[in-house]
C-alpha cells in the first residue's frame, strides 16, 4: 500500500481495529486492537493513491466504484474507527491546503441563485418518491427527530419535533402559517391539523408539491393548507407565523443576508419565525466535498457566527436558540438502518452503484453528528420583542397540550398556546 497512506494511517488511528489489504494483497493493521476489527480492500493501486491525496472525495467515490470494499463490518464502522480517532480533524498537510482552498472559494459553489436552486433540489428531492419511503417515518419528514427518551422511536421522535417546532410558533386560531421548504407537506399539516390555522408551504421540488397537495385533500385539509411550488424569495403575502425546518442548509452563505432580509419582509409585526437548520460547532468551514457533490450541491452548514450577523443586520431579534446535539445521530442511525433492512428494494429502484452511495451518505452523516461538530439549532426570531409571553414556560405548555391530542389522536380546536 501508499507509503504516505500507511504512515498517516498509523499517525492517527490509536484506539480500535482497522484492517486494511492493499491492491497487492498484503494486510496492514491499525489501531489498538481493542474492538470489533473492521476490514477493507483496495482493489487497485489507482484507488489508494486517490484515497491518499484527496479522502474527503475519493473515500465516498472509490467505494461507490468499488475501488474500495468493506469485507468485514460496514462502512459505517469504518468511518466510526477513524473519526473517533480524530474527529474529524487529523488531517496531512496537503488535506488541510485542499480544505483551506475550498473555504476560499465556497462561495462560487454556493452560488444559489432561484435557477441554481431549483436544479439543486431536483437531484436529491425529485428522486423516486419510493427510496424515502423505505426508510422516512409514515409522514415523511426528513430532517431530525427529537427524542424525548432513550427509547422513543423513530416514528415518536418525528412527531416530537413537530409538536416541539408548533409549541414555540406560540400558534393561535386564524394566523397565517409559511413553511419554507416545506417538504411533502408533514410539518404544515400537523400545524393546520393542531392549531386552527392557515397554512401555506413552499417547495422547489416537483415531487414534494405533488405529494403535499394530494395528503391536504386526502386529511381534508386542503381549505387550510396549501403547497406552492415556488421559490420564497418570489412570495409578496406577510404572515403570523414561519416556520423553516432543513431548508436553511441549502441557502447559501452569500445569500444569509437575503433571506433573513425576505423573512423579516414575510413576517407580521408581532409575528414569530422558528428556524430549524443544521449548524457546526466549530468555526465556519466548508461542506465536505464529496456530499456536496454527489448528494447536496450548493450546500453549507453554518457556524452559529455566521448566522446571526445576518439576523441582526435584517432588523430581527432572536429570543429563544436550542441546540440538539445528537438528535440528528439517532436520526440518520434509524434511517441508515432502515435502509439497510430494504436494501434490495433500492437496489431494485436504481442500481447497486447509487445503493452504495446512499449508504455511504448515511453512514458519513450520522459518524458526523455522533463524533464531528455537527449539531441542529432551533432560533426563534421576532421583530418586536413584545410578539410572546415574559417567562418561556408557554412552551412547555403548550407541548403538553399537543402532546395530549396526539395521544387522543383526534383533531382538536382548542388554542394550543398560552398568550
Amino acid at each position: 500500500m501508499n507509503r504516505l497512506l500507511v504512515n498517516y494511517l498509523a499517525s492517527i488511528l490509536k484506539h480500535g481495529s482497522l484492517e486494511i489489504i492493499d491492491a497487492k494483497g498484503r494486510l496492514h493493521r491499525f489501531g489498538d486492537g481493542s474492538g470489533t476489527p473492521v476490514r477493507a480492500r483496495f482493489t487497485s493501486a489507482a484507488a489508494e493513491r486517490a484515497v491518499m491525496m484527496n479522502p474527503e472525495l475519493k473515500l465516498g467515490e472509490t467505494f461507490m466504484d468499488g475501488g474500495f470494499v468493506v469485507e468485514q463490518g460496514s462502512i459505517y464502522d469504518l468511518l466510526a474507527v477513524v473519526l473517533q480517532n480524530t474527529g474529524g480533524g487529523g488531517r496531512s498537510w496537503w488535506m488541510r491546503a485542499l480544505y483551506r482552498l475550498r473555504v476560499l472559494t465556497r462561495r462560487f459553489r454556493q452560488w444559489n441563485t432561484p435557477f441554481r436552486a431549483r436544479q439543486n433540489v431536483a437531484h436529491h428531492y425529485d428522486l423516486d418518491g419510493r427510496l424515502y419511503s423505505l426508510f422516512l417515518d409514515s409522514d415523511q419528514q426528513y430532517s431530525c427527530a427529537y427524542f424525548e427518551t432513550p427509547d422513543t422511536t423513530l416514528e415518536e421522535a418525528q412527531v416530537a419535533k413537530k409538536r416541539h417546532l408548533a409549541a414555540k410558533l406560540a400558534l393561535a386560531p386564524g394566523q397565517k402559517v409559511l413553511d419554507i421548504g416545506s417538504g411533502w407537506g408533514g410539518l404544515g399539516l400537523y400545524i393546520a391539523n393542531h392549531a386552527d390555522v392557515d397554512v401555506t408551504g413552499v417547495t422547489l421540488s416537483e415531487e414534494q408539491h405533488k405529494v403535499s397537495n394530494a395528503r391536504a385533500a386526502t386529511q381534508n385539509l386542503a381549505d387550510r393548507a396549501r403547497f406552492l411550488l415556488q421559490d420564497y424569495r418570489s412570495l409578496k403575502t406577510r404572515f403570523d407565523r414561519i416556520v423553516s425546518v432543513g431548508m436553511f442548509e441549502h441557502v447559501g452563505i452569500a445569500y444569509y443576508d437575503e433571506y433573513f432580509q425576505k423573512s423579516r419582509e414575510l413576517l407580521a409585526d408581532d409575528g414569530v419565525m422558528v428556524l430549524h437548520a443544521i449548524g457546526r460547532f466549530d468555526m465556519p468551514g466548508e461542506t465536505n466535498s464529496w456530499i456536496q457533490k454527489y448528494i447536496f450541491p450548493g450546500g453549507y452548514i453554518p457556524a452559529l457566527s455566521e448566522v446571526f450577523p445576518a439576523i441582526e443586520k435584517a432588523g430581527l431579534k432572536v429570543t429563544d436558540v436550542e441546540i440538539l446535539r445528537l438528535h440528528y445521530a439517532e436520526t440518520l442511525k434509524a434511517w441508515r438502518e432502515r435502509f439497510m433492512a430494504r436494501r434490495d428494494e433500492a437496489v431494485a429502484l436504481y442500481d447497486e452503484a447509487f445503493c452504495r452511495m446512499w449508504e455511504f451518505y448515511l453512514a458519513a452523516s450520522e459518524t458526523a453528528f455522533r463524533f464531528q461538530d455537527m449539531m441542529i439549532f432551533q432560533i426563534q426570531i421576532v421583530r418586536d420583542q413584545n410578539a410572546l409571553p415574559l417567562a418561556r414556560d408557554y412552551i412547555w405548555r403548550a407541548e403538553d397540550a399537543l402532546r395530549l391530542r396526539d395521544q387522543a389522536g383526534h383533531r382538536p380546536s382548542l388554542k394550543i398556546a398560552g398568550g
